[in-house]
C-alpha cells in the first residue's frame, strides 16, 4: 500500500470544491449586484411615471341581463391641462367616465375622441399642472429590452408587470377588423384593469399603450407603439376622429391559380375581388365595377384587403394612386384619389 501515490491521483490543475468558494462568491455576488441594478431600474421608473397613470370607470348602456354596463381601465396622463390617453374599448359607449388618480382623487372625465381602428382614445379631466408622462421613441426599439406595464386598475394605486420586448412590426386586428401594424409584443403580464395603461422603458419614457393579451397563452401581451399613437392622438385633439383613406367598395380575397400568377406576374397567391361598390364615392367616378379584381395598387401587390389598406394609406393627402386590375380577360389601369374617412 503506497499513500504516497493517491494525492497525484487528483492532478495538480484540478480543483478542489474549496478551491472554488472564492469564485462562486464572486458570481453571486455580481449576480446580487445586477439584480439589485434591474430592481433600481424598475423602482426609478415606477416613481417618476406611477403618478401619471390613472384608473378609468365608466358606465354605459344596458346589459343583456337588464343592468348598467360599464368597464374599468386604466390611462397614462401626457399634458399637463389633463388630457389622458387610453383604450377604445375601455371607454366605448361610455355614458359617464370617472377617472381617479393615484393620490385618490376622483374626477368626471370627458370624452375627446376615440379611434376603434387601433383601440386609442384620448380623455380629458380638469385640471392644471397633474403630472405627465413623455413619449419615447417606438421605433428605436430592440427586440429583448426591458419592458415595464404600470396599471391603476380600479383604483387600487399602481400595478407593476416586468418583462422584456420579445418582438415588433406585429400585426393585431382590431375589433373593427382592421389591422393595427407595428404592434410590440411583450412577455409582461397584464394584470385585469391594465388595459389602457402604458409600456414604459428604462429611461422613464412611454413606447406603448398596452391593450390585450392571449388568455390561456401565459406571457404574450400587445401595445400600441407610442409612434402610433403620437398620430392618432394629434388628430382626436384636433377633430375628435381619425380620418383614413377610403375608396368606396366592399372586397373579398379571392385565390388565382397559377397560370394567371405566372401571366400576370404576380408575387401573391390572391387577389382582392371588388363585391360591391359605393355610388359617388372614389372607385365609382374612377371606373371600378363590381367583378374587378385588384391585384396591385401603385406597383405593389394586393394580395388581401390588409394590402390594399396599407397601400391606401401610405398615399397623401388629395394624391391619385394606380388600381391595377384584370376585368374579365383585360388588364386595367385607372386612377383613383381616395378620400379622407
Amino acid at each position: 500500500m503506497v499513500r504516497g501515490n493517491m494525492l497525484p491521483l487528483l492532478g495538480r490543475d484540478e480543483a478542489r470544491p474549496e478551491d472554488n468558494a472564492g469564485e462562486t462568491q464572486g458570481i453571486r455576488a455580481a449576480d446580487a449586484e445586477l439584480l439589485d441594478a434591474y430592481s433600481q431600474a424598475v423602482v426609478r421608473v415606477v416613481e417618476e411615471v406611477g403618478p401619471t397613470v390613472v384608473s378609468v370607470a365608466t358606465a354605459g348602456g344596458r346589459s343583456r341581463f337588464g343592468g348598467e354596463e360599464g368597464a374599468a381601465g386604466s390611462g397614462v396622463i401626457f399634458t399637463p391641462d389633463g388630457f389622458i390617453l387610453t383604450n377604445d374599448h375601455v371607454v366605448e359607449g361610455a355614458r359617464e367616465i370617472t377617472v381617479t388618480l393615484t393620490d385618490g382623487r376622483s374626477t368626471a372625465a370627458d370624452l375627446v375622441g376615440t379611434d376603434p381602428d387601433t383601440d386609442l382614445a384620448v380623455i380629458r379631466v380638469v385640471g392644471e399642472t397633474l403630472p405627465s408622462a413623455r413619449f419615447g421613441d417606438s421605433d428605436a426599439l430592440r427586440v429583448g429590452q426591458l419592458a415595464i406595464a404600470i396599471g391603476n386598475p380600479f383604483g387600487f394605486q399602481n400595478t407593476v408587470s416586468t418583462g422584456v420586448v420579445s418582438a415588433l412590426g406585429r400585426s393585431l386586428r382590431g375589433r373593427h377588423g382592421r389591422l393595427i401594424e407595428g404592434v410590440i409584443q411583450t412577455d409582461v403580464s397584464l394584470n385585469p384593469g391594465n388595459s389602457g395603461g402604458p409600456l414604459v422603458d428604462s429611461g422613464g419614457t412611454v413606447i406603448g399603450v398596452n391593450t390585450a393579451m392571449i388568455q390561456n397563452a401565459q406571457g404574450l401581451s400587445f401595445a400600441v407603439p407610442v409612434n402610433t399613437a403620437r398620430y392618432v392622438v394629434s388628430e382626436l385633439v384636433r377633430r375628435g376622429k381619425v380620418e383614413r383613406p377610403y375608396i368606396g367598395i366592399m372586397a373579398e380575397v379571392r385565390p388565382v391559380d397559377r397560370r394567371l400568377q405566372r401571366i400576370l406576374k404576380l408575387t401573391t397567391a390572391s387577389v382582392v375581388e371588388v363585391a360591391g361598390i359605393e355610388r359617388g364615392e372614389p372607385a365609382d367616378r374612377a371606373g371600378v365595377q363590381t367583378g374587378d379584381l385588384i391585384y396591385a395598387v401603385d406597383g405593389r401587390a394586393i394580395g388581401s384587403t390588409d394590402d390594399l389598406h396599407r397601400a391606401l394609406a401610405a398615399k397623401d393627402d388629395g394624391a391619385a394612386c394606380t388600381v391595377s386590375l384584370l376585368r374579365r380577360s383585360s388588364q386595367i389601369e385607372l386612377a383613383v384619389t381616395p378620400r379622407r374617412r
